[in-house]
């Protein structure tokens, strides 16, 4: 007898949700956006009263023929889903808001490959970006309410889980992601794995379809595969593009298209170096990044034993997992942070994240894989601290221990978890 199939897991609220609520109080138009199945229609969805799938043909034939006309008289706020599909709607809701600006009127999901063809974008002042990423381990734990960011820069007291987390639970966090639907809803890892090998799979042949390699005109999902596989084994490196690109055996300008169109989609990001008067023979490289722990694990084919046999991934991998777990704080946090990463010549200081706020302060973040961390650890926040003075708002060495501890003026060690835990 065959098996009912696995309900749909319970709705989870999302970091962006209160934020996106707030804007839309006084806004008229959104599109959220975001990598490809990270929940941004299911968040919507629940949000719209009229609810239009442009994918569906029957359901994209008004809007095909004439957009402006098919907005008319829709119960709002509407979702135009896979928006996409029908590219000129985007400029008839930028006609629709502009004629009456009410607040809640319009939101748009899909992919951002439309984006992609440099067309002008007519959005601008009349359709907000708002940015979902993979969830958080606190998304994924029901943890929405206390945000560890805000937590920090206010000096409030950080929280740790009752039982402690091993190294090895951060590795398995991390190779189970973001993703809601094998995050919350697949058991198996071989399922789990089988997930992520189509979602490349369709990345690779689809969402990139329209990107050719400038020099044959033609387009090559082997390559950028080889290309992907080279970035995610150098995610939270300030390594030289070219290492990447000549890695996946690839021509620059090849690389820069690849890269371009893989930012568009929210796979990769790069974090850029922070830059001051204040402090000499900086590097100016950005730090590069795949958006998703587990992304990073899947395309190296490494589970948590495998990573544990290389120092070099280990430090990757929790680098990765961690920024993952900041980045959508850094979109909703009322004080704006930005997020940048320091490194001088020759490595001979390095910060891992800083946090830039309001006023030149900075807080510093370093992330090690030790459970007992030291001063030592933390030195070259130490000398950071020193240079700036007053402008050094707080430090964190991130491990995985279990103890939130001082270790010199300002500057904390935390375990990994406290980023998550009310």
């Amino acid at each position: 007898m065959p098996q009912r199939p696995a309900a749909a897991a319970p709705y989870h609220d999302r970091l962006v949700e209160g934020y996106l609520d707030e804007l839309a109080a006084e806004l008229s138009a959104f599109t959220v956006v975001g990598p490809r199945a990270v929940g941004k229609t299911r968040s919507i969805e629940r949000r719209a009263t009229t609810v239009v799938r442009l994918n569906v043909e029957a359901e994209a034939a008004a809007f095909q023929a004439d957009p402006d006309a098919a907005l008319i008289g829709l119960d709002e706020p509407v979702l135009l889903d896979e928006w996409q599909v029908v590219p000129n709607v985007l400029r008839a809701v930028a006609n629709a808001v502009n004629a009456d600006p009410r607040p809640a009127r319009f939101f748009l999901t899909g992919s951002a490959r439309a984006e992609l063809e440099n067309e002008p974008w007519p959005g601008t002042g009349r359709i907000q970006k708002i940015a979902m990423y993979p969830m958080t381990v606190g998304e994924l734990q029901g943890q929405v309410a206390s945000r560890f960011l805000d937590k920090l820069i206010a000096s409030d007291p950080l929280s740790v889980p009752r039982n402690a987390l091993s190294v090895r639970d951060y590795l398995q966090l991390a190779t189970i992601g973001g993703f809601p639907r094998p995050a919350l809803e697949l058991q198996s890892m071989r399922v789990r794995t089988a997930w992520f090998d189509s979602y490349i799979d369709d990345l690779l042949t689809h969402d990139v379809e329209q990107v050719e390699d400038p020099q044959t005109k033609r387009r090559d999902p082997l390559r950028m595969r080889r290309y992907l596989e080279a970035y995610a084994l150098n995610s939270a490196g300030v390594c030289d593009h070219k290492t990447v690109y000549d890695a996946a055996g690839i021509r620059k300008e090849t690389a820069a298209a690849y890269e371009e169109v893989l930012e568009r989609l929210y796979v990769i990001e790069q974090v850029p170096a922070w830059m001051t008067n204040r402090l000499s023979r900086l590097v100016h490289r950005s730090k590069r990044y795949v958006t998703d722990a587990a992304l990073t694990t899947h395309l190296l084919r490494l589970d948590a034993a495998g990573i544990l046999r290389d120092g070099d991934i280990l430090g990757r991998v929790l680098d990765t997992f961690v920024a993952a777990q900041l980045r959508p704080e850094i979109i909703v946090s009322e004080h704006r942070p930005r997020l940048y990463h320091l490194r001088t010549e020759g490595g001979r200081q390095e910060i891992d994240l800083l946090i830039e706020l309001g006023g030149d302060r900075v807080i510093g973040l370093e992330i090690k894989a030790s459970a007992a961390p030291d001063a030592r650890d933390a030195k070259h926040l130490i000398w950071l601290r020193d240079q700036l003075g007053a402008r050094f708002a707080r430090g964190v060495v991130f491990h995985t221990g279990p103890r939130v501890f001082e270790l010199s003026d300002r500057i904390i060690a935390a375990p990994i978890s406290s980023i998550w835990t009310a």
